[in-house]
């Protein structure tokens, strides 16, 4: 056996004192100290997943110790911004979903999602289309008739101009044959103006995510009349706009994605947490407490998704007249 002269042995030994010295900057060193960013005002739909995201990655040993922090405006966008200058931050989340996606292109965003890391899609609320109990029309066919006939005078009440409520009722004219630069949309700035003009009979319709006229329609003073899902869904008796010979289907989906600059192993142990935060029987219990749908999907299905998305509703917000 050939024995190592001290030369090489000195050699070897510094080599691997190099290596060691350098391994905390190349080596992912664990998720600590997670920080997720909720793009939004406390309260709203991008808090309540950052918040209950936070709980069960502690609650259940994902992650230990996770922190939520707030950065409203502009559709998510000013935290967007924030984000692509936190590149390389393999620590950092940000909650963002539909609504980022067309605001940035409403608001001219500099930056845009293939500026950052896809983690995973989470979670998913299908939207309903009402009408008053008292309405004439029963169906999704009689609000259609009344609005090809004269398009102006059937009267659309949703969340924010751009938002998912008003791209929803673009992709439906769109499906009707109706010209989506003639419809007459009202946006309001909350659910409880929307529910007040309908109960008020000052629109004709009004578009929400299920929850928001849930305990209406149970009541007896909204009648829904199509949900933007892709098949029945168990619990809510609303045909889908699909079933009714409208092809349209939309969630107000939200998801996670990462800064810039993050290595490939960043992200894989960001997408590991994700997925085996899924599996848990807290998150499973906290999507039956909100009611949210489980629309899960992770690593670079989530990647192809987010391109779809953005082209899908560039595309609607230009049917509606919102971008060139």
């Amino acid at each position: 056996m050939k024995r190592l002269s001290m030369n090489t042995s000195k050699k070897a030994v510094l080599t691997l004192s190099a290596l060691l010295l350098a391994a905390p900057a190349t080596l992912a060193e664990g998720l600590n100290n997670l920080r997720i960013m909720a793009p939004a005002s406390p309260g709203g739909g991008w808090d309540q997943t950052s918040r209950s995201l936070q709980t069960v990655l502690q609650d259940e040993g994902v992650v230990k110790p996770v922190q939520v922090f707030n950065v409203p405006g502009a559709g998510g966008t000013i935290g967007l911004a924030q984000l692509y200058n936190a590149k390389g931050d393999g620590n950092l989340l940000m909650t963002m979903g539909l609504v980022m996606v067309g605001a940035i292109q409403t608001n001219n965003s500099k930056v845009d999602l293939s500026r950052v890391t896809p983690i995973a899609r989470l979670t998913g609320e299908y939207e309903v289309i009402v009408v008053p109990a008292s309405s004439p029309y029963k169906n999704t066919a009689d609000l259609v008739a009344a609005w090809k006939a004269n398009p102006g005078s059937v009267a659309f009440a949703g969340g924010s101009a751009g938002g998912t409520d008003h791209m929803l009722v673009g992709l439906l004219a769109r499906a009707a044959g109706v010209d989506p630069k003639k419809m007459n949309y009202v946006p309001f700035s909350g659910g409880g103006e929307t529910l007040a003009a309908l109960l008020g009979n000052q629109v004709a319709a009004g578009v929400a995510g299920y929850g928001e006229f849930e305990a209406q329609i149970k009541a007896g003073k909204l009648r829904a009349i199509g949900i933007s899902a892709p098949k029945a869904q168990p619990g809510i008796a609303v045909p889908t706009l699909k079933s009714q010979g409208y092809n349209v289907d939309l969630a107000n989906w939200r998801g996670i994605v990462a800064p810039p600059g993050i290595s490939a192993s960043q992200k894989a142990e960001l997408v590991a947490a994700l997925d085996k935060m899924h599996k848990t029987k807290a998150w499973k219990d906290t999507l039956n407490t909100r009611k949210w749908t489980d629309l899960y999907m992770s690593g670079s299905k989530f990647d192809v998704f987010l391109k779809l998305e953005a082209v899908r509703t560039k595309g609607i917000l230009q049917d509606i007249g919102l971008v060139k």
